[in-house]
This record gives structure tokens, sequence and C-alpha cells, in this order.
């Protein structure tokens, strides 16, 4: 094995520790219905001020759900074994099939989901790339 380095002694670079119980992500535990928990229903807001107060909340959550996210895509830089693994072209289409069928479900336009899941995709294969060179670097 010269020249090659064991996985046991690479030093490993600080994972990112999100936050599973912060505030915004209490009432997640019952999916959908667990995300809407505290929010005023869309129609029911009477103000563009309550409307983007719901918004901002929303958007709260959506940003600890990445940086969990970000954690397992960090995971897998270091679970896999080479370079050619981080860009899969099979488990991206996977990916966005899926969640094209979750967006059907819940009601979001494929017009947004799909654009916004394969840009998250990328950025997500770009910090995967710099947390496997780093590793191994």
């Amino acid at each position: 094995m010269a020249g090659k380095t064991s996985l046991l002694y690479v030093k490993m670079p600080l994972a990112t520790t999100p936050v599973y119980d912060t505030a915004a992500m209490q009432n997640d535990a019952g999916g959908i219905s667990g995300l809407k928990a505290g929010l005023v229903p869309p129609d029911d807001c009477a103000s563009m001020g309550q409307l983007r107060q719901a918004i901002d909340a929303l958007d709260t959550r959506l940003v600890v759900l990445l940086a969990i996210r970000q954690a397992y895509i960090e995971r897998a830089a270091v679970l896999k074994l080479g370079r050619d693994q981080v860009r899969d072209l099979a488990r991206i289409e996977d990916v966005v099939a899926k969640v094209l069928m979750a967006a059907n479900e819940a009601g979001l336009s494929a017009a947004i989901a799909e654009p916004v899941w394969r840009t998250l995709i990328e950025a997500s294969i770009t910090h995967e790339f710099e947390i496997f060179d780093k590793i191994r670097g």
C-alpha cells in the first residue's frame, strides 16, 4: 500500500453540526402539518407584513433543514472512497424524480421544485468535492 493513505489516519475537518432542536424545527415532527404549525394560513394573512413574517419563519425552517442535509453531504465525502464517486448522475436523477413526486403530493410546482433541487444538488456536489479534497489532501 505504498503511497496510499489509510482513512484511519486522515485528519478530519470539523463537520457541520446542524442544530436539530432549534425553535424553527420544534414542530416539524408532524410532517407537513408540523411545518405549518404556528403559521397563519396564506389565505388568512390580512397584510403583507403578516405574510412576510410567515415566509420568514418558513425560510428559517428551510435553512435548518438544509444545514442538516449538508451534514449528510459532508458524511458522504468521508464514506466515498474515490473522487469519481462524488458526482453520481444516476443518483442525481433518482433524487430529482423523488423530489418531483413529493412536490406533486405537496402541491409544489415542478417548475419551482426541479430547478431548486438541481441547483441544491450542484452546490452540494461542489461542497462535497471541497470536503473530499480537504480530508484526503
